[in-house]
């Protein structure tokens, strides 16, 4: 085990080698995808074939899809201006645009009355709370889901779904936009017509050719049962923590969630203090979504769900990869452990710890 241990799956996922290979193959090409020259059109080819890639591990060749610079910018193509009511527990990318609220059960759930007039998360970034997605629903935020748990768009009954690159393990800064095909979205940044007119200005090549590459790999990853194993090391964290702290609550639990993904909270116990204490122990951990650089804030992801603001305050999110390991699982754990006894030294001595 290295000095650092990863757990912030959900936030970014490492670069995979081969997303790194096709963005270094894609470095060495001068052509834009625009131009009609040779060069152009071995640019183009490229980008089609990432295209293609990215649809087939989304279930989507009946559907459009659109390359952006990532989900934030897909969630305003797809909703700016049409008064679509959101939930509480959505990411604030799509908050942001959201016209009126959704209910929300205790358990995550969300209550959508007129799919045609909603934007609902196929899966919660910070609690991992899988949804049942209504057909004819307007929008759905497939970023957390993508790669992790079967979606297929062709068969979803969603009209337009959006996905981030750097969820699965390609490069930041790209995502797409998947519709159906016949629908069309007012483009937001006017210019040269790329994208069918739906997002303008040249495309970033190398950042596509790694999105489709990562795309590939994802599914491959899903079908041979990789996120099963992840579940299982999922299992093991939250059993070894709930015999430890018997009062932590693990959030969504017994529920359909994301295979990797685990939030608890521990009352009296500030979420971003238990990151800060993970991060000198080694251990690269969350209190929530990472949404902009340094920012801490109450999840307004659990009081939606009917948490109080102080148990709010006091949730740590753990996300797994594929590259995790049952032995960072438990080192993990019993750093926690060392903490919480810390923290709350009148607890006893519990998971053999000394």
């Amino acid at each position: 085990m290295s000095d650092r241990v990863y757990l912030d799956w959900n936030a970014t996922a490492p670069l995979r080698a081969e997303a790194r290979t096709a963005m270094a193959a894609a470095m060495d090409l001068v052509g834009n995808p625009s131009s009609v020259h040779a060069e152009g059109r071995a640019a183009k080819a490229m980008m089609e074939r990432a295209r293609a890639k990215v649809a087939e591990a989304l279930g989507a060749q009946g559907a459009d899809i659109v390359f952006v610079s990532g989900a934030t910018e897909a969630a305003a193509l797809a909703m700016a201006g049409r008064g679509l009511r959101v939930a509480g527990v959505e990411h604030d990318a799509v908050l942001a645009w959201g016209d009126g609220e959704l209910s929300v059960s205790r358990d995550g759930r969300v209550h959508v009355p007129d799919p045609g007039q909603a934007a609902v998360q196929a899966a919660n970034s910070e609690t991992g709370i899988v949804q049942d997605l209504p057909q004819g629903l307007a929008v759905s935020d497939w970023t957390q889901g993508f790669g992790k748990i079967p979606l297929a768009f062709d068969w979803s009954g969603v009209e337009m779904a959006f996905v981030s690159a750097h969820k699965l393990g390609g490069p930041k800064g790209v995502g797409a936009l998947v519709m159906r095909r016949g629908l069309d979205v007012e483009a937001r940044i006017k210019g040269g017509g790329q994208e069918m007119g739906r997002r303008h200005g040249t495309e970033n090549l190398i950042g596509i050719a790694g999105f489709g590459a990562a795309a590939e790999a994802a599914a491959r990853d899903l079908a041979d049962g990789t996120w099963a194993k992840v579940d299982k090391l999922r299992n093991i964290l939250e059993k070894i923590l709930e015999d430890r702290a018997r009062s932590t609550i693990f959030v969504g639990k017994g529920h359909d969630r994301l295979p990797n993904t685990s939030m608890f909270i521990t009352e009296g116990w500030r979420g971003e203090t238990q990151v800060m204490a993970m991060d000198l122990a080694g251990f690269a951990v969350s209190a929530g979504s990472a949404c902009s650089s340094g920012k801490v804030k109450v999840s307004g992801v659990l009081r939606a769900m009917g948490y109080s603001e102080a148990q709010a305050g006091c949730a740590l999110r753990v996300s797994l990869g594929p590259d995790t390991t049952e032995a960072e699982v438990r080192a993990f754990c019993d750093a926690w452990t060392r903490a919480y006894q810390r923290k709350f030294p009148d607890q006893a001595r519990v998971g053999g710890l000394e």
